[in-house]
């Protein structure tokens, strides 16, 4: 699950003909991109984007069911929804249409379930709807590749969905069984995405998928990719989304020395113990991974690694635990997005032995999260007095607010600066000492 993962919501309304539709979007960065160009297709049909305040005839839900907890907000969510707007069209996607489709079809409040493979096909689902034909979700064309690139969108920056579905099989996963297995979109569709994107005003991209380490059209490998979106004409930047620690080489390391590539991973770890990794089935040990962070740090001292930690998972001992404790703080990861374990029937990890009490599980991610605040405020710390080039996301009251190229929360005076801009930015201090903090700037003229 990526670790970027960074809202767990976003919203939006669109009009057209009296017709409003709400997007209400739970997960991952994948299913925010999803999202995003649903909105793009409903807008390009005509349709106008609203407050989220005016009663929608259509509310679609994109829900995420990576975890217990997912389950429970996304059903939040869809209840929330129907109550809020009675008389609506309730349309519920995303992972856990796929995980509890006939439990989700069963119920009164949902008109439509569909499947992450027919995901972007709702348009035409909702169309037919209105002007009276019956068309049932499971008749619409199958294609995790369909969505055309974000023209409308909820984000500043735009993703660019290179692949989907996953083969690793970790024992806690249950990602291959509501994303399929793994698919790689064409190099020629994927280049002409991120023209198209860049024409459309994005000045950041950030390349998505749900394995993308994994990334094989042809003899094209995920690096040789890359290589070729730095070189599309144009002024952007590109960042990675969440990436597994396998399946790329050492001419990955050197493409971060293009200036359009960000120096930021979300690399993901799972657990510091070799032990609870071989239950996971992971497909490394914590000595490949040491090794990777030191081939990017050996090149670029400052470079940014974010990560996922799962605490709790079954059989995990005291001593397993401290080993991640010490993972996290011998690799100075600037933000560990922490998991308390959950079950997911149908997960080989279902079925094994000692499983965690709760209370451990919950001290155990209060812990990590701890040592978490106290790596991100060593790390933001050294940049004081550097320069960073922030890309403005919004600006409040007068003070922008975006990331520098290191994935750094940034915040400065405007001074007329406009969103979707870059400006350079002298770092004064560190505001804020928990999960939420940032750091202040001068800009640069």
């Amino acid at each position: 699950m990526s670790a970027l993962q960074i809202k767990a919501e976003d919203l939006s309304v669109v009009k057209n003909n009296n017709k409003t539709v709400a997007f209400k979007t739970l997960g991952c960065r994948l299913n925010q991109y999803e999202t995003d160009a649903l909105v793009t297709d409903f807008s390009q049909a005509g349709y106008e984007l609203v407050d989220y305040n005016a009663e929608p005839d259509v509310v679609i839900v994109n829900t995420c069911t990576v975890t217990n907890q997912s389950d429970q907000k996304s059903r939040s969510v869809i209840s929330q929804t129907a109550r809020k707007a009675k008389n609506a069209v309730v349309v519920v996607t995303g992972c856990m249409a796929n995980n509890f489709k006939q439990k989700l079809e069963s119920q009164e409040n949902i008109t439509f379930v569909v499947e992450n493979n027919r995901k972007s096909s709702i348009l035409t689902l909702v169309d037919a709807h209105f002007s009276g034909e019956i068309v049932h979700p499971d008749q619409l064309p199958q294609d995790v590749f369909r969505y055309q690139p974000v023209r409308k969108s909820l984000h500043t920056r735009s993703a660019v969905k290179i692949q989907d579905g996953c083969d690793n099989y970790c024992t806690f996963c249950i990602i291959p069984m509501v994303r399929g297995r793994a698919t790689s979109r064409p190099v020629a569709e994927v280049l002409e995405s991120v023209r198209m994107t860049v024409e459309n005003g994005f000045k950041e991209l950030v390349i998505t998928g749900v394995n993308i380490g994994r990334y094989e059209d042809g003899t094209v490998r995920f690096e040789d990719l890359l290589s070729m979106i730095l070189e599309v004409p144009g002024d952007f930047r590109v960042r990675i989304s969440s990436l597994e620690p396998d399946g790329f080489g050492d001419e990955f390391v050197k493409l971060f020395a293009h200036p359009k590539l960000m120096p930021h991973l979300h690399l993901c770890l799972q657990s510091g113990s070799d032990k609870t990794l071989l239950r996971m089935r992971r497909m490394y040990d914590l000595t490949q991974f040491r090794r990777t962070i030191k081939k990017f740090r050996d090149v670029y001292p400052e470079f940014n690694f974010t990560t996922d930690v799962i605490v709790g998972f079954p059989g995990e001992t005291d001593e397993e635990f401290e080993q991640t404790m010490e993972a996290v703080a011998e690799f100075n990861f600037s933000h560990v997005h922490t998991f308390k374990y959950s079950v997911r029937k149908g997960t080989r990890a279902e079925r094994l032995e000692n499983h965690v009490a709760e209370k451990i599980k919950v001290a155990r991610s209060l812990s990590v999260r701890e040592l978490s605040v106290k790596n991100q405020i060593s790390y933001f710390a050294s940049f004081i007095g550097k320069t960073q080039d922030v890309l403005i996301e919004k600006i409040t009251n007068g003070i922008a607010n975006g990331y520098g190229q290191h994935y750094i929360p940034i915040r400065f005076k405007a001074s007329g600066a406009q969103k979707n801009t870059v400006h350079s930015v002298k770092l004064t201090e560190i505001i804020g000492d928990d999960e939420d903090c940032y750091l202040l700037g001068e800009i640069i003229a």
